[in-house]
């Protein structure tokens, strides 16, 4: 049975799709940005790391899980440069076993963002 997260504690969709798809025991999350509820970005590439990160929390809360079941992630950055910014605060928030990740440099952002976070995870 596939359920569909949506939640008021992390930006809205600014698109036509799901914060989070559930399904078959798993939960997929959309990339999050580092916004506030209110769709305010935060400042530096650490800030905006810890509120996507807060964002992914508060979607895989909402669909019953929690970010020690996440097994993969994907992070985005608008500059490789800040790696290893984001990569400290990353390892804040995930513990070992950490999940998989892939982290890429891409040309651009929604809303001019510095980073992307999206998550796959157990339910």
């Amino acid at each position: 049975m596939r359920k569909n997260i949506f939640i008021d504690k992390a930006p809205k969709a600014i698109g036509p799709y799901s914060q989070a798809v559930a399904v078959n025991g798993m939960v997929y999350t959309s990339g999050q940005l580092g916004m506030d509820e209110n769709g305010i970005l935060k400042e530096t590439v650490q800030e905006q790391a810890q509120q996507a990160i807060e964002n992914l929390m508060a979607v895989l809360q909402e669909a019953g899980t929690t970010l020690g079941n996440v097994v993969k992630t994907t992070v985005f950055l608008d500059d490789i440069n800040d790696f290893i910014s984001v990569n400290e605060v990353y390892g804040k928030y995930f513990k070992e076993p950490y999940p998989a990740r892939s982290a890429v440099e891409v040309a651009n952002l929604p809303k001019g963002a510095k980073v992307e976070i999206e998550a796959i995870a157990t339910l």
